[in-house]
């Protein structure tokens, strides 16, 4: 019999945000496969799991999957954990998720937490989809074609506070008007989540200390209804007796259509 390869949840900060069946799980496998093991043991000391770890990183990562895949075929359970949150999230695991895949090994998830889905949890937004690119590139002309491409949809990234002005620059040039959210050491002593104007949230960073990991998302843009769908509703509205400053008060509340296009449509 082959063991089980767990792909386990870990806090993001908050060493409380752990689930139960995490807990158990760490405890009861034959071997911890830890992005560091420095960060992993912080987290098994709280809980007092002695269980041996061993380095999984993504420099590592070819290497250390063939060897825990030997151990596995071996019939040993195997714990795979990142840094913070959850394997595989632009974090190292997919070449041993592809190999336990190949050799018919038994995979369990044991959910928890993720930076994106925090900072989603706890913002408005236009929708409910969103769309997650993991980490940025570097280079300035791929991040504009990225942020130009994606502008009806909510783009959720992860950014260093090394480079998250020139981010917001970048983000400025091409989307001037947009909205952005910004999630910084969430769950932990000092989180900090903003949704402002991009203009205002680069204002923001040039008085605020950049320190943490950040998660952040581009609002869509909003885009208002049909044209032909807009002036239907006017006619309807100018059928009723409405005045044209009533209509535009009725649409924009009901709507949020810009006033100034309903009075362009208004008499067209």
């Amino acid at each position: 019999m082959t063991g089980i390869l767990y792909v386990v949840s870990t806090p993001i900060g908050n060493l409380g945000d752990i689930t139960l069946r995490a807990i158990e799980t760490l405890k009861s496998v034959d071997l911890i496969a830890s992005e560091d093991t420095r960060t992993t043991s912080i987290l098994l000391e709280k809980y007092s799991i002695k269980t041996k770890t061993e380095s999984y990183h993504k420099f590592s990562e070819s290497k250390k999957a063939s060897k825990i895949i030997e151990l596995l075929k071996e019939g040993l359970n195997v714990a795979l954990v990142s840094d913070a949150g959850t394997p595989l999230i632009s974090d190292p695991g997919g070449v041993l998720i592809g190999e336990a895949n190949k050799n018919n090994i038994k995979v369990v998830p044991i959910g928890g937490i993720s930076a994106v889905i925090t900072l989603l949890s706890s913002i408005q937004k236009e929708g409910e989809d969103f769309k997650f690119i993991g980490f940025l590139p570097r280079i300035k002309a791929q991040i504009e074609e990225i942020i130009t491409k994606n502008q009806n949809e909510n783009l959720v990234f992860y950014e260093s506070p090394k480079r998250i002005q020139e981010t917001l620059e970048i983000i400025k040039e091409k989307r001037t008007n947009s909205l952005i959210s910004i999630g910084r050491e969430l769950t932990k002593k000092f989180e900090e989540i903003k949704t402002l104007k991009i203009e205002d949230m680069i204002e923001f960073y040039k008085l605020t200390p950049k320190k943490g990991e950040m998660v952040c998302m581009i609002h869509k843009e909003k885009t208002d209804p049909d044209e032909t769908i807009l002036k239907e509703k006017i006619k309807a509205l100018k059928g009723c007796g409405f005045s044209q400053k009533d209509t535009v008060k009725i649409l924009e509340i009901t709507d949020n259509i810009n006033k100034n296009r309903i009075k362009s449509l208004y008499n067209s």
